[in-house]
């Protein structure tokens, strides 16, 4: 980075500075020493694809945006023009408000396809679909069932492809996650996160972020829910690289040992509900629960991505102070924000870097 465009983000920041407590410096060394990195035309499929330093630009941006527009009542609107498309095989609240409204407010537009409007692969071959949607939009995010028909996609379209979730990952989530700890605790590496429930696509995310991050991570799943082998695999090679503790268990208790944060799923995903009562037997146990949560480090916190359900933690947790889940909710806008907006443009947050690392 420059000194200029360095002390043209220190100016910027002062103004800002009441904003938020857990904001420091621009220029600290907590962040990249090349300064801000280009996406543009970047697919957003998996966090497995960034660096440690592109994700934590993502969320910088992320907090930039809730900063300036939310709390300081600006009005940025660098996407005047742009428009995504947004295809929904699954539905969802979270992704499809916070993506719509997300896109209004930087001054752009969301096309909204569900399954009765598009049937990817069903009337039109993926190929075609993406070869269309690329010749009438900017960006496409895609919700759908197979992580295949989102590779399709990003490999026809020379429009950038946001997932939106698939039965393999679920990255935007994670991104909110990260934003909501980051806000809360003031740092993510340092922090012991567990995560209790299914080896599914939220779990899969969550372990490419604490990988890439250094974030310490314990997974307990009942025996048979298992995280995938491959990405279990590329979780190790990224736990060994960057100096972190990752640990598989079937025992929800001794993954929430000392936890700073727990992370829960639905038990029934879309397109498993005829699995409903065996896998209601098969996660006996695994109840988020007070007693449950005993051993777990004082300042703990709650996270789940919604809708749940009571069978996978009681309402004596979900509503507790410590649950920030309507707070983890917000930070889904927010975090797609900041996706859309670095892989159409090269933007620099004018407000503080976050901390990243405890004692930075």
């Amino acid at each position: 980075m420059s000194t200029l465009c360095r002390a043209f983000l220190v100016n910027k920041a002062k103004i800002l500075q009441s904003a938020s407590s857990v904001l420091v410096r621009a220029g600290q060394n907590n962040y990249s020493e090349s300064g801000p990195q280009s996406l543009i035309g970047r697919d957003f499929l998996t966090l497995k694809d960034f660096t440690p330093a592109e994700i934590k630009q993502l969320l910088w941006t992320a907090k930039d945006l809730k900063t300036r527009i939310k709390l300081q009542k600006e009005i940025v609107r660098p996407l005047i023009g742009k428009s995504i498309a947004m295809i929904f095989q699954k539905r969802s609240t979270r992704t499809r408000l916070s993506t719509e409204t997300g896109m209004t407010l930087l001054g752009g537009h969301a096309a909204f396809l569900g399954p009765d409007d598009i049937h990817l692969g069903v009337n039109e071959s993926v190929k075609d679909s993406a070869r269309v949607l690329t010749r009438m939009c900017d960006l496409i995010l895609a919700r759908v069932y197979s992580q295949k028909d989102l590779d399709d996609l990003a490999e026809e379209s020379s429009a950038p492809v946001i997932s939106g979730l698939s039965d393999l990952y679920h990255p935007l989530q994670i991104l909110a996650d990260f934003l909501t700890l980051q806000e809360h605790f003031g740092y993510l590496r340092g922090l012991k996160i567990a995560w209790v429930g299914d080896g599914n696509n939220i779990t899969h995310s969550l372990m490419m972020g604490c990988g890439k991050l250094g974030i310490d991570l314990s997974v307990a799943t009942p025996r048979g829910y298992e995280c995938d082998p491959k990405v279990t695999q590329d979780m190790i090679n990224l736990a060994s690289k960057n100096d972190m503790q990752f640990h598989t268990t079937n025992d929800p208790l001794e993954a929430v040992y000392r936890a700073n944060v727990i992370v829960t799923d639905t038990w029934i995903s879309m397109g498993q509900e005829e699995e409903k009562q065996k896998r209601l037997n098969d996660f006996a146990g695994y109840q988020v629960t007070r007693k449950m949560l005993k051993e777990v480090h004082n300042d703990w916190v709650f996270l789940h991505c919604l809708p749940r359900k009571p069978e996978e933690v009681d309402d004596d947790i979900f509503y507790d102070k410590h649950s920030i889940v309507w707070q983890e909710a917000e930070n889904r806008k927010w975090t797609v924000m900041a996706v859309m907006l670095h892989l159409l443009t090269d933007y620099t947050p004018a407000s503080y870097i976050p901390k990243f690392t405890r004692g930075e």
